[in-house]
């Protein structure tokens, strides 16, 4: 489709009564194949940010598009749709099956696809083999370092290649050198068409990205005078 693969205008999230502001009046549009950085501190709004691209949750106000669809007009058997075949998620905390080989928690991404088991495993071989795993194919989580566990987790979010990937501190948790890697990765899969969005507080990681949003007290802004301060 033609127009921002997201596009968000004048968009408010609100919580509770007396109502907590988390993100107000927010416009704010990403292009097919773009990769940017959401920066700001704990606090700041940028999961909450987060959760409105991904719909995972719906704003209070305003106007949401993914890909076109305004999001705001669709079921909630409809969102679970987008997010299938449109979206992927990486998370700080990885979100792996324990138990479970790394093939297998690669290949649960595509579980709600419609794809055949079989060429869910499949699929999920080639996106390990991206992310430098292909001799892990076979380990647990429990038998892998920090950083393997988050590129598994990437490995997951892409396998279904989705046109977006949203990054919620992707390298929150890991030591420099690993995390280092993962936004190498990251760079990489941009670079083979994906749209990514990651959301941080890490100057460095931010510094790395060709655009950068920032967020404070749920009020957007862009320009590189958005990253002092940022630091959580």
């Amino acid at each position: 489709m033609s127009g921002p693969l997201i596009r968000m205008r004048s968009v408010t999230r609100t919580y509770g009564s007396p109502p907590t502001v988390a993100l107000s009046h927010a416009d704010l549009d990403v292009a097919h194949g773009e990769m940017l950085a959401i920066v700001g501190p704990s606090g700041s709004g940028k999961s909450t940010l987060l959760n409105l691209m991904g719909t995972l949750d719906r704003p209070s106000s305003g106007e949401i598009r993914i890909d076109g669809h305004d999001t705001g007009a669709m079921s909630d058997a409809e969102l679970s749709g987008l997010r299938a075949h449109t979206i992927g998620f990486v998370f700080q905390q990885y979100h792996l099956a324990e138990g479970v080989t790394a093939l297998d928690n690669v290949a649960i991404g595509l579980l709600y696809t419609g794809v055949p088991k079989a060429e869910r495993r499949a699929r999920a071989a080639v996106a390990l083999e991206r992310v430098g795993l292909a001799a892990r194919t076979r380990h647990r989580p429990n038998e892998l370092s920090g950083g393997e566990r988050q590129r598994v987790a990437i490995a997951r979010a892409v396998v279904g290649e989705p046109a977006l990937l949203l990054a919620d501190e992707p390298t929150g948790a890991l030591d420099t050198r690993s995390g280092e890697t993962v936004v190498s990765i990251l760079a990489e899969l941009n670079a083979g068409g994906a749209t990514v969005v990651v959301i941080t507080h890490d100057l460095q990681v931010a510094g790395r990205m060709p655009r950068r949003v920032g967020i404070r007290d749920g009020v957007l802004s862009t320009g590189e005078r958005v990253l002092a301060g940022a630091r959580s």
